[in-house]
């Protein structure tokens, strides 16, 4: 009866580390996909100006809390405040941006129209691009590093075998891989979007 029990918790932790480490890394592509959509291309996407923040009666919130962010056309966005008298803070709060961007008022909508992007510039964001890639490909391998380590304490415990922790080990490899896959495609895609032209 003291075997099943044991073996009971014992799988328990195996399971809490293996998702443990797969929600983790879901995090890591999580936050990959949000940086790189920060990252301007050549076409007109909402997402665009989140992580602008503006002063909204004496705090800072996000762009987005504030107005209602739309696509005009492929390179012009349309921001409509809910607050008529939040128009000059907005468009400061644009200009201000690390993003390059000059708003054009019309009355209580402003247009915010994308410039091309050069040849130069757009190999400047694919370096960004990458380094960004790279960093979450470390996450994961560290986040695969910890779920290894918490495998070989519960061996040294005494509480797994060396072949369980030899089949958890390639489990773990395998959540790693196709992480690093999943980081490899979006890597991809985001650096076909900046060159297209």
């Amino acid at each position: 009866m003291v075997i099943s029990g044991n073996r009971k918790l014992k799988t328990e932790m195996i399971e809490d580390i293996l998702k443990d480490a797969d929600n983790r890394m879901d995090k890591t592509l999580k936050a990959l996909r949000s940086e790189l959509s920060k990252i301007r291309t050549g076409r007109a996407h909402p997402s665009l100006l989140e992580h602008v923040t503006v002063n909204y009666y004496g705090s800072q919130v996000p762009l987005n809390q504030a107005a209602n962010i739309t696509v005009l056309d492929a390179r012009t966005l349309g921001v409509s405040p809910w607050d008529k008298n939040m128009v000059t803070d907005i468009e400061k709060a644009i200009l201000n941006s690390d993003l390059g961007l000059n708003p054009v008022t019309a009355g209580s909508v402003m247009r915010v129209p994308l410039p091309a992007l050069t040849q130069e510039r757009r190999k400047e964001l694919t370096r960004v691009v990458r380094s960004e890639a790279e960093k979450a490909r470390v996450a994961v391998r560290n986040i695969r590093r910890d779920a290894n380590h918490h495998m070989k304490e519960m061996l040294k415990e005494k509480m797994i075998t060396e072949d369980e922790d030899r089949r958890e080990e390639g489990n773990i490899q395998k959540k790693t891989d196709a992480h690093i896959r999943d980081i490899d495609q979006i890597l991809k895609d985001k650096e076909a979007e900046l060159m297209e032209i």
